[in-house]
């Protein structure tokens, strides 16, 4: 089956399955916090065209705008209750289906970044735009934003390097497990991006 019709098969179905989660978080979020209940934000994609890359709302409304911006660690006051719970549970990603199906994602690639993150990619590390980006991926299966921004990095060049379907089935398998382990969400004293 060719990669583009796994997506839309995957991203189609998780969307009917998800329906009814997505219809509880979005009341949930609504009653708990103002704002919208989709959170948008600028992301780079395969050959460094920028999307807005869609997920459920788990901080306050403008969080990107107070204390420590675009960086949340674990215990960030900015999260909700519900967005808490969101998180743990990656719930807040089934938006990113209906990037899938727009074709801006895949199901698996490496997670897209922000502009100004790509700003700062050296040669090789462009690399990692030669593919679409993805819900889940070799670096997210292996420590996700807990792990140093040079080593997730390295670690989808080696998934592009190596992508087989033998690869994806094990990224799925292991991303199964981590949603219900809730592991490396936050970047905590070494993981994650920080600015050069």
């Amino acid at each position: 089956m060719p990669r583009r019709a796994f997506d839309i098969v995957v991203a189609s179905l998780g969307l009917l399955a998800g329906a009814p989660l997505l219809a509880l978080a979005a009341v949930a979020i609504r009653v708990e916090s103002r704002g919208g209940v989709i959170y948008r934000q600028r992301r780079v994609g395969r050959g460094g065209r920028e999307f807005d890359v869609l997920k459920l709302r788990t901080m306050v409304d403008g969080a990107e705008h107070i204390g420590a911006g675009l960086a949340v660690d674990a215990g960030d006051a900015r999260i909700t209750r519900v967005g808490a719970f969101l998180r743990r549970t990656s719930l807040d990603e089934l938006p990113n289906l209906v990037n899938v199906l727009r074709g801006e994602m895949a199901i698996i690639g490496p997670r897209p970044t922000v502009p100004s993150q790509v700003a700062q990619y050296t040669e090789r590390e462009r690399g990692r735009l030669a593919i679409r980006p993805g819900i889940t991926g070799w670096a997210q299966v292996n420590g996700r934003t807990s792990l140093p921004w040079a080593q997730r990095i390295e670690l989808d060049l080696w998934y592009i390097e190596h992508r087989s379907w033998r690869l994806d089935l094990t990224i799925l398998w292991r991303s199964a497990r981590l949603v219900v382990a809730g592991d490396g969400l936050y970047r905590g004293e070494t993981g994650g991006w920080r600015p050069k």
